[in-house]
């Protein structure tokens, strides 16, 4: 009986190894091209005999990291796209044909083109703080709004990862979507190119303060269109709203741009209001500048709007006929933990919570505001407010009254109306930045922190040392820290 059980699993394993060698599949042909002729990306074309899905796995030669791309769809020819390679860098790889017994090619190489000069990032060097340690797994992205507009992703060392460019308009700001892409807000470049360039501390010390920030009108600070783009730098889609809208108050968007689990885009715009106001004693009929919610789909049509006229009362406010052209400059947009939304309001150096639902505004946090708070923790100016992911709310201090930038994070109780003080990031004093910038808790402990108008993009302590630091040429309106899930669809590090 042993005997027969023996033979039989003999016969078996025969049988098995003879069926894997008739569905032996063969390479037919491999070829590598670089897709606009960028240093950070390799397109691998794969031809089969037979169909089956394919992986590849390939290695820095340098640093001996390994990676293993995603698995195709069964199939004889594959695309196979190798995204944030690092420019003139040699690598190894092999082909692996993903059968039950695994076929894999011999070892091949290739080594990346030398990066563009203008891709080089000369501002991360021995002269500023630069622990690679600091900023973790992720990347950051940064985004430039002359022409040509472009974003970049930039690691650990300062090195450019990635770029997506258009021609013909700059890119103001962007934001990560649920499904793993960026979404850009297009900005005509003509406008607000104060904002483009950077500062030394003296310069936005005095420049700054020479015309009061509490004026009408402050800055453009938006766009006119939007983009989706993908880690392959595909535009998945374009949507220019002033050539769609005829409504103008949908034609211009500012500040911040998010993309909802149904794929609806909240952002900011600049609804106005007719009104009889008193002006030096006298009662004039002007046109209010204001700012709202509007919520958008990928096509342009406008499926909910919200005004911050709708819950001020004019009558009341003894700052109307001073910022009449830009009362409330809200400047900030992120949705709370229960679903609704904050609001930064820079004039009244506050945050706002409005309901989603019925529009009501719930309650305004910060000075001469609805909560209890520390006097010395009050913030001025500020901009991106965000939930962090212990459900405290973190902000940018810009700091007008103080002249002291960096990040701070409250924990609010919101039954009792008072407020914690649990991050106190402030940057060093040459970092000030009157305007623009943010802060944001990384995965690891640290923050991310940009100081726009000096250029620099820092990873900080919770105590607003600064760690790593890299000085762009330009204002970055922001960073915006990029995780390693991002990219998971298409890669993983495997050693």
């Amino acid at each position: 009986m042993k005997r027969l059980i023996t033979m039989v699993g003999v016969i078996g394993c025969v049988v098995l190894v003879f069926f894997c060698w008739m569905k032996k599949n063969t390479l037919k042909s491999i070829t590598l091209t670089s897709p606009n002729n960028t240093a950070m990306y390799n397109k691998v074309d794969i031809l089969l005999a037979k169909p089956a899905p394919v992986y590849i796995e390939y290695t820095e030669k340098k640093t001996g990291k390994s990676y293993r791309s995603r698995i195709s769809r069964t199939d004889t020819l594959h695309h196979i796209d190798l995204l944030l390679l690092k420019a003139n860098t040699e690598y190894t790889y092999r082909v692996i044909i993903d059968n039950l017994f695994k076929q894999k090619s011999k070892d091949l190489t290739f080594k990346t083109r030398e990066q563009s000069p203008w891709l080089v990032n000369h501002w991360f060097n021995e002269g500023h703080p630069h622990d690679t340690t600091a900023l973790g797994d992720g990347m950051i992205l940064v985004c430039f709004g002359r022409l040509p507009g472009y974003m970049m992703l930039i690691d650990n060392e300062g090195e450019v990862r990635w770029y997506w460019q258009v021609e013909d308009i700059g890119v103001r700001a962007v934001s990560l979507t649920p499904r793993g892409t960026f979404l850009a807000m297009l900005r005509p470049f003509v406008k607000d190119v104060i904002d483009d360039y950077t500062m030394t501390p003296e310069q936005v010390r005095n420049d700054e303060h020479k015309k009061p920030m509490r004026r009408g009108s402050i800055g453009f600070a938006g766009g006119t269109g939007l983009a989706e783009v993908s880690l392959t730098g595909e535009t998945m889609w374009r949507l220019d709203l002033d050539k769609i809208e005829k409504g103008k108050d949908y034609q211009v968007i500012h500040h911040d741009i998010l993309m909802d689990e149904d794929h609806h885009i909240h952002t900011l715009y600049r609804p106005k209001k007719v009104a009889t106001i008193s002006v030096n004693g006298k009662m004039e009929t002007d046109t209010l500048g204001g700012d709202g919610i509007m919520v958008i789909d990928t096509l342009g049509n406008v499926l909910k709007k919200w005004s911050a006229w709708d819950v001020w009362d004019i009558e009341k406010d003894p700052y109307i006929a001073e910022y009449r052209y830009d009362r409330f400059h809200i400047n900030g947009l992120c949705f709370d933990k229960d679903g609704n939304y904050l609001l930064s309001a820079p004039i009244e150096d506050q945050i706002w919570k409005v309901d989603a639902k019925s529009g009501e505004l719930v309650w305004r946090f910060g000075r001469d505001g609805d909560f209890k708070m520390d006097t010395t923790a009050y913030f001025s100016f500020q901009h991106s407010p965000y939930i962090m992911e212990n459900g405290d709310l973190m902000l940018f201090d810009n700091g007008l009254h103080n002249q002291r930038s960096g990040g701070k994070a409250f924990r609010l109780d919101e039954e009792n109306r008072t407020a914690e003080t649990t991050i106190n990031a402030l940057l060093p004093a040459d970092k000030y930045t009157s305007r623009m910038g943010n802060a944001s808790m990384l995965p690891n402990g640290n923050l991310l922190q940009c100081s726009s108008k000096t250029g620099s993009v820092m990873v900080t302590d919770k105590k607003g040392k600064v760690l790593w630091e890299s000085v762009l040429h330009f204002a970055p309106y922001r960073a915006v820290y990029v995780p390693v899930e991002t990219w998971d669809q298409y890669f993983k590090e495997i050693k």
